[in-house]
């Protein structure tokens, strides 16, 4: 999940970014760039499409790889490349556990080659923990799993293998001063050269999606400091305070005060800025089901998010989506990066056996894919609404017709609907929903596929999307390209278990860690 500003009432949720200046480095370009793939004859196989995605993984880096790396980000209509990310290669770390799984042998030896010669302690730019950490550090640790163990044929040198764990916790060391707070809820934004922050607040969703990572690195590193940060900081989230932050039954505010661990505010939902803390709650007793408080917290949002959040369009009353709020006064808005929320309620459903909770996520999955298939690119936009009173005159029609008006019609590269069907899939079996993935790849395909790469666009309305943002973000390789490829892809080891027991689960920028296997390690929040 990757989260931007969101208007919300009187209020904003926020996510401060990092702005690329670095100097690019002029290294040796490769010449047998890939051309892109075309769909004259969509295949029909699922083996079909998914090599079909692998081809547009292959255009795709080989894009970045003539370009821009090692610099964070691809701009294709430019030829050159951006660093949103630090300059350490945010492109390059996020692609490697799709090149694992597709088993594209010298894209992962490229990528591990370099991975050791990353300085994590020099960036010109300030870092966020959030990004850094489901972006690099769960890149790295997903790769060293993998690596470790089904896919160790894939890497040439063992000892590239091992600096994907060395080099986690060079990362963490030198982020993890961001937790030296009073209360020890971190600062987001951080200044390595002077070991500086951004101030006094930090959001539910940039601390609540840290502990997947960091007891993962510290179950593998066998340095429990690791964990013991992540736990101290996720206890301000699990026993909020004050009691108007709890609006409704384990739905939260959106904003902590880093010096008193508590909450600023009651606004909020499965929206940007929160979202990826309640993906978590369920995925931390997936890892390891000791975390039995996260997934009893994560039962009791989801309760509430069904009796309180669930909400109809007028004109398109079997459609279903979940509202944001402010306190207990909804806002009938919500977001692409909210439609990750039907593959988690069927994930919960799977992993506590409720099938009910699988049938409400098939109904938001539903939901979003009217989204998709209603503009005219058959793309979801960034930000729809369903409020009867402040439908745009001019989207009237298109309002009546969908059950969603419009409200930000940018694409951005975003993964959260295929991700969504990739759950849905995995736990029905149905294949009406590779059909979806499949539909959903080559709309994507036919509109955002330009120059050397592929690119955001400006308005999913408008045939040909309305112009070019020139920015391949780096999730484009770990999110959008794994789920469409997972999702026709064979049953294997890496693959979300059609029977709720899990050997793996997806870190938020849909990075694959091994679940705990047992051992002596201690849990600072079991048993709570």
């Amino acid at each position: 999940m990757h989260f931007t500003s969101f208007a919300l009432g009187s209020g904003i949720l926020s996510l401060v970014s990092a702005l690329p200046s670095n100097t690019p480095v002029d290294l040796p370009k490769r010449q047998d760039e890939a051309p892109p793939p075309t769909y004259a004859s969509p295949p029909s196989s699922s083996d079909e499409r998914a090599q079909a995605v692998v081809g547009a993984f292959r255009t795709s880096w080989d894009g970045y790889r003539k370009y821009a790396f090692p610099m964070d980000e691809l701009r294709p209509l430019s030829n050159n490349g951006s660093n949103s990310r630090n300059g350490w290669g945010a492109s390059a770390v996020d692609a490697l556990s799709t090149a694992l799984i597709m088993g594209q042998k010298d894209i992962v030896n490229e990528i591990i080659e370099y991975i050791p010669s990353i300085n994590w302690a020099f960036t010109e730019d300030s870092v966020s923990l959030f990004e850094t950490t489901i972006r690099y550090l769960g890149g790295m640790l997903s790769g060293y799993d993998l690596l470790s163990g089904p896919l160790a044929h894939l890497a040439d040198n063992p000892r590239n293998v091992e600096a994907l764990l060395t080099q986690s916790i060079n990362l963490a060391n030198n982020l993890s001063y961001a937790f030296e707070t009073p209360s020890g809820v971190p600062w987001n934004v951080l200044t390595f050269n002077n070991r500086s922050n951004d101030g006094s607040e930090n959001g539910l969703a940039t601390v609540g999606t840290l502990i997947l990572e960091w007891v993962r690195l510290a179950d593998l590193s066998g340095n429990q400091t690791f964990a013991d940060l992540v736990e101290k900081a996720e206890q301000y989230l699990l026993y909020p305070s004050p009691d108007f932050a709890e609006p409704f039954p384990g739905l939260l505010g959106s904003t902590i005060n880093v010096t008193t661990g508590q909450f600023t505010d009651a606004q909020g939902g499965w929206i940007g800025g929160s979202d990826s803390f309640y993906e978590y709650l369920i995925k931390m007793f997936i890892y390891d089901p000791r975390y039995v408080f996260l997934k009893d917290r994560w039962i009791k949002a989801a309760d509430s998010s069904i009796a309180y959040l669930a909400s109809n369009p007028a004109p398109r009353p079997g459609l279903t989506f979940l509202a944001a709020y402010e306190n207990t006064t909804l806002d009938l808005t919500s977001q692409h990066l909210a439609c990750f929320d039907g593959g988690n309620f069927i994930l919960g459903g799977q992993v506590l056996d409720r099938q009910d909770y699988i049938d409400f996520g098939l109904e938001l999955v539903n939901g979003c894919h009217e989204t998709y298939i209603s503009t005219a690119t058959r793309i979801g936009p960034e930000i729809f609404s369903w409020n009867t009173s402040a439908v745009p005159a001019n989207q009237t029609a298109f309002f009546n017709r969908t059950g969603f008006f419009i409200e930000d019609a940018g694409y951005q590269l975003r993964p959260e609907v295929i991700e969504s069907y990739y759950y849905a899939y995995r736990a029905t079996s149905d294949p009406k929903y590779q059909d979806w993935a499949w539909d959903a790849f080559v709309a994507i395909n036919a509109t955002t596929r330009v120059g050397s790469g592929y690119s955001s666009i400006k308005d999913v309305n408008v045939v040909g999307g309305g112009g070019y943002t020139d920015f391949q973000e780096s999730f484009w390789f770990a999110e959008v390209l794994k789920y469409s490829f997972a999702i026709q892809a064979g049953d294997a080891e890496w693959q979300v278990s059609r029977d709720g027991v899990n050997e793996w689960v997806y870190n938020t920028e849909a990075h694959p860690v091994r679940v705990y296997r047992g051992g002596n390690t201690t849990r600072g929040l079991v048993g709570q």
